[in-house]
């Protein structure tokens, strides 16, 4: 999988208003774009969130008291960039709309019968 902070660097993290038009495209209907794409965007979350965690685990201190609280400021960082980052939605939309989303439809058991 390509990397997802590199691709979205020059992308807006604002909302945008969109045609309808434009959405439909390749699928034959609005519902199933957005099934597309939420699903897609359930992707790229779920990639962000582990490659955020295994970032963060670098700097995982185990200690028992709970007093104890360390900044370190390269996690700091790290996690301000995360925060910065477009929506997975308008990650998974601007993908969509640049034809980088392959979809397909699963093949149904009534076609064995």
């Amino acid at each position: 999988m390509t990397d997802i902070k590199s691709k979205v660097q020059g992308l807006e993290s604002n909302i945008q208003a969109r045609s309808i038009k434009e959405f439909i495209g390749d699928s034959s209907s609005i519902y199933e774009t957005l099934a597309i794409i939420s699903k897609r965007a359930n992707q790229v979350a779920v990639d962000l969130k582990i490659e955020l965690t295994s970032k963060l685990e670098e700097f995982a201190v185990n200690s028992d008291t709970i007093e104890e609280i360390h900044e370190n400021k390269e996690q700091i960082e790290i996690s301000k960039f995360y925060e910065r980052l477009p929506n997975p939605v308008l990650i998974s939309t601007d993908e969509f709309m640049n034809g980088e989303v392959a979809h397909r439809y699963k093949e149904t058991d009534n076609n064995k019968r």
